[in-house]
C-alpha cells in the first residue's frame, strides 16, 4: 500500500536525496551483465538481488547518517513493453516484475525511515525508445497509449509516484504525464540534455518544460534533469526564469562527455566526487527549487554523499 502518495514530503523543500548510477554500477562494479540497460532482469538473479541489496543499503545508510529525505527508485526504467519482449518477457510475466520490483524496495524503507529520514518509493519509467538518439517519434497520443500499461500497474503497487527518466522529446512527456494523471498517480518528469543544454530535438528545456505544463494542466508535480553533466545546461538554469521553479531534483553524470562519447566510451568514467559535489551546490543557488538531488551514468554512492555533504554545508 502506497505511504505517501497523497502527501509527497519532498515537496516541503527539506533536502532528499536518490541513488546514483545503477545501470553503470551494475556493469562496470559488480560486473554482471545487463542486456539492454534492463536492471529489473536482475532481480531474478541471485547475485543480481545481492548486488541490489548492497546498493541500496550503501545510499539509504548515507541519508539516515546526514538526516535527510530519501526517494528509493525501482529498477523498473527499462521495465515496458518493448524492452521487456525483447528479453523474452510477456505483458503477464512484465507485470509481475513491476511489483517484484515496487516490493524488493519496503524493506529499505522499513530498516532506515524515521522522523528525519522519510523514504518515498519510486516507480521508474524510461523512454520507449534510445535515451539519448530520438529515432521514431510517437505522437502524444500514442506516448499516453503505450506507457499506460507500466503506469497502470505501478498504480497498483506500493509505488509513492512515478519517476520518468531520460527523456528527449516532449510529445513522448506529455503522453506519459496523461497517462500518469488518468491513473491517479503523482509524476516527476525528467529531461535529458545535450551539451549545449538543448534536448536531442533541439528543443530548448524551457520551451520543453512550458509544452508540457501547458498541454497537461500543470500535471508533473515537478520536473528533473538527468544524464547531462551540469556543465552541459548551467548557462541554461541561470537565468532566473518563472519556469525555473518547477525543477525540483538533478540526476547528473559524473563525467562532462557528450552522449554520443558516452556510447562509445568502454571504460567508466567516474569524474570527480568533489567537484561534481560543489557544482550541484552552485546549481542550487540558481534553481529556488532543487532540493531532491540523486546521480545518473558514473556515479555511485561515493558522489551522491559528496553531493549531500556540499549541499548541506
Amino acid at each position: 500500500m502506497a505511504k505517501y502518495r497523497l502527501n509527497l514530503p519532498q515537496l516541503s523543500g527539506d533536502l532528499f536525496l536518490t541513488d546514483g548510477g545503477i545501470e553503470t554500477t551494475m556493469l562496470f562494479q559488480e560486473g554482471l551483465d545487463l542486456p539492454y540497460f534492463a536492471a529489473f532482469h536482475l532481480l531474478n538473479n541471485p547475485k543480481g538481488q545481492e548486488a541490489f541489496k548492497k546498493y541500496f543499503h550503501n545510499h539509504c545508510a548515507i541519508a539516515e547518517k546526514y538526516k535527510v529525505g530519501f526517494i528509493l527508485e525501482a529498477v523498473t526504467w527499462r521495465a515496458s513493453i518493448d524492452w521487456a519482449e525483447k528479453l523474452g518477457y510477456s505483458k503477464a510475466s512484465l507485470d509481475e516484475m513491476l511489483h517484484k520490483a515496487v516490493e524488493f524496495l519496503i524493506p529499505f524503507r522499513d530498516e532506515y525511515e524515521n522522523e528525519d529520514t522519510k523514504m518515498v518509493i519510486s516507480g521508474c519509467i524510461g523512454p520507449r525508445g534510445d535515451s539519448y538518439v530520438p529515432g521514431k517519434l510517437m505522437s502524444i497520443n500514442e506516448a499516453e497509449d503505450y506507457h499506460s500499461m507500466q503506469i497502470e500497474t505501478l498504480s497498483k503497487t506500493s509505488a509513492d509516484m512515478l519517476t520518468v527518466l531520460t527523456l528527449n522529446y516532449v510529445d513522448e512527456a506529455i503522453g506519459i504525464a496523461r497517462a500518469a494523471k488518468s491513473h491517479n498517480m503523482p509524476a516527476v518528469i525528467s529531461f535529458t540534455v545535450e551539451t549545449d543544454g538543448n534536448l536531442p530535438t533541439g528543443q530548448s528545456l524551457k520551451e520543453a518544460v512550458e509544452q508540457v505544463e501547458t498541454e497537461t494542466d500543470q500535471s508533473p508535480i515537478y520536473y528533473k534533469i538527468n544524464c547531462a553533466h551540469p556543465t552541459h545546461f548551467e548557462k541554461i538554469v541561470s537565468t532566473g526564469e518563472p519556469w525555473l521553479q518547477k525543477i525540483r531534483s538533478l540526476r547528473a553524470n559524473a563525467s562532462s562527455c557528450s552522449h554520443a562519447e558516452l556510447d562509445e566510451a568502454e571504460e567508466l568514467d567516474e569524474g570527480n566526487p568533489e567537484e561534481l559535489g560543489i557544482q550541484y551546490r552552485q546549481l542550487r543557488k540558481l534553481l529556488p527549487n532543487l532540493n531532491v538531488l540523486g546521480g545518473c551514468c558514473g556515479t555511485d554512492h561515493r558522489h551522491i554523499e559528496a553531493i549531500c555533504k556540499a549541499c548541506l554545508n
